[in-house]
């Protein structure tokens, strides 16, 4: 039986000034299996929207914050609601995902055979990811060492894979272990909020579990004609974005637990896309002012 059919998960979908229409695709996807609760993150008019969310069957909740506290804030006040309910795993989702069919059902039933197999726990599961404008797959990526390797199976399974990094989005918490770990860096606002949850649950020994089980559809930053936007290569955020993902990709630099081998390629990785910015957007005094006050801040940063 899969954790689906039961009253154990629930699902967190994040939104701010979302596409109604690829939202409300989401939660009509999301309640043909589970329950779930919508956090708003500061939405303007939000009230306008509301009707049309909640009339979902499986909609438990919408929390309407009422500015915009932050990707990490909204979700862990969407954790705090499964844990005070007595859910024992949810799924995490940005508002602009799309699923494959029994998404929740074919997650579930892959950690329970995976997690026969762990010997600490499994902190997270996450499914395939496929960007749909260039229908290229995410692979599972392992840092801890100076070589990058992928898609290394986990305990000799042909669908299950070793991750040292899941995304937000798609996610599924097992929250029996959330305490241990900690919660999401609300002081990272938006950025590379999973990046470092993820390295904290695998420096604790904790594992985390990616699986070609279940698919999920998403963009990673915003369209462009840039072709190697549009290829899956580099991700494009607009310039203020720029100052979290500089900010916090800097302090994770400076932690312990970040893996060596995600530094040192990471650190190539920001300098290219820094430069790529500064070269070929319009923006670049913009993006300049931006990447420069992040790196700046990242000490501040508890």
């Amino acid at each position: 039986m899969s954790i689906a059919t039961t009253d154990t998960s629930c699902a967190i979908v994040v939104t701010f000034k979302p596409d109604i229409t690829a939202l409300l695709t989401l939660l009509g996807q999301l309640n043909k299996e589970t329950d779930f609760v919508v956090i708003d993150n500061g939405t303007p008019d939000i009230e306008k929207l509301a009707e049309s969310i909640i009339i979902y069957e499986r909609c438990l909740d919408l929390l309407c914050l009422p500015k915009n506290k932050g990707l990490a804030t909204a979700l862990n006040i969407g954790i705090d609601w499964a844990l005070e309910n007595n859910r024992d795993y949810v799924f995490l989702f940005d508002q602009d995902s799309s699923l494959c069919d029994l998404f929740v059902s074919r997650m579930s039933s892959a950690y329970i055979e995976a997690d026969k197999q762990s010997v600490k726990g499994i902190a997270a599961m996450g499914p395939r990811i496929i960007n749909p404008q260039s229908m290229r797959q995410t692979p599972f990526k392992l840092f801890n060492r100076l070589l990058l390797r992928s898609d290394r199976a986990f305990a000799n399974s042909k669908t299950n894979f070793v991750a040292d990094f899941l995304i937000t989005s798609g996610t599924m918490l097992i929250l029996k272990h959330f305490a241990a770990i900690g919660r999401m860096k609300e002081s990272y606002f938006i950025d590379n909020v999973d990046l470092e949850w993820c390295f904290r649950a695998k420096s604790m020994g904790f594992d985390l579990v990616g699986t070609d089980e279940a698919v999920l559809y998403h963009t990673i930053g915003e369209r462009s004609p840039s072709p190697l936007v549009r290829a899956g290569i580099m991700a494009q955020h607009n310039p203020s974005r720029t100052y979290y993902s500089s900010r916090n990709r800097t302090h994770l630099y400076m932690v312990a637990y970040s893996p060596l081998g995600w530094k040192l390629r990471d650190m190539v990785r920001f300098f290219l896309k820094s430069l790529w910015l500064l070269v070929s957007s319009q923006d670049r005094k913009q993006y300049w002012h931006y990447i420069r006050s992040g790196i700046r801040d990242a000490k501040l940063l508890g």
